[in-house]
């Protein structure tokens, strides 16, 4: 097994750099400013110079600090996160390589009609086809469409990620620094879970496809904030929005997406993933702050 990742020096990218390592398994690590990937004859020389027998794309346009820079950079953001996916998927039908995606559950917003979850079956509900996303999903939920149809091909599907390890993109990071924050229940995937998960699709040879790569269950921000105070900083105090219309006046630009997503598809392949409430407790435990410029 040889990987190469696109995308390694991001935040998604690195927890795959970290499994790799922990596992002793022979991989490529890429990034643009090495080599410009998003170039099709980039992306073909370095799968010929590298040989891997699987590629991940964690690749992608985020927004820095928030989705809402998506809106303003679409440019980039429709490249990115929809078009490029799309071109990798050509290049590696070519060189017959298998590879899997890096999406995301933010493609949906709330839950079944019933109260549980959305699974791989169900199409997405917060994208331009409803008009109703933001310009991040949008594209995101694009990337899916267009690879539908790649035989060789994995959409794992990350929502909000978070560990013990402070980041402005850990979402329980995101919860201590906000000043006001929203209520909504959501399924949120432990980082390293998420690569673990994902590498095991392969290493497993489970059907390729799309799965739901998010710790089983479903929390709200309260339910968070409270275990924030439980296990890390009792003292710390969370003020929240009164309702979302007020969250979408005073605080962001582009909606939001609040979704429960189904992860039985994932466990019944035979890839474990643990409870939401273990996964968080664990991550507030051995919670590592980030070091303040002060102490480098």
């Amino acid at each position: 097994m040889k990987v190469l990742i696109l995308g390694a020096t991001g935040y998604v990218g690195q927890a795959f750099v970290r499994y790799f390592e922990n596992r002793n398994l022979e991989y490529v690590a890429a990034s643009r400013q090495q080599i410009d990937y998003t170039r099709s004859s980039e992306l073909r020389r370095l799968i010929e110079e590298s040989k891997p027998t699987f590629l991940v794309n964690a690749a992608g346009y985020t927004g820095k600090p928030n989705v809402d820079a998506c809106e303003t950079d679409q440019a980039n953001c429709l490249f990115g996160n929809a078009v490029f996916p799309g071109w990798v998927s050509e290049v590696c039908t070519e060189f017959n390589l298998p590879w899997g995606h890096v999406s995301s559950g933010c493609i949906f917003t709330g839950s079944r009609p019933d109260g549980s979850g959305f699974t791989e079956e169900d199409p997405p509900n917060f994208s331009f086809r409803q008009n109703n996303c933001s310009y991040y999903s949008g594209t995101k939920a694009l990337a899916e469409e267009a690879l539908a149809n790649d035989p060789n091909c994995f959409i794992w599907r990350l929502r909000i990620p978070f560990n013990h390890e402070d980041s402005p993109r850990n979402y329980l990071s995101k919860l201590m620094r906000y000043s006001t924050l929203l209520e909504a229940r959501n399924s949120i995937t432990h980082l390293d879970e998420f690569a673990q998960a994902c590498s095991l699709t392969w290493e497993k040879r489970v059907p390729f496809g799309t799965y739901n790569i998010t710790n089983t269950g479903s929390v709200l921000s309260s339910e968070v904030t409270a275990m924030i105070q439980k296990f890390l900083a009792p003292n710390k105090a969370f003020t929240f929005f009164p309702d979302e219309e007020t969250f979408m006046q005073k605080a962001a630009s582009a909606p939001r997406s609040n979704c429960v997503l189904d992860s039985s598809k994932l466990i019944n392949a035979g890839i474990p993933i643990r409870p939401v409430e273990e996964a968080l407790e664990t991550s507030l435990k051995n919670w590592i702050a980030e070091a303040s410029p002060a102490s480098l």
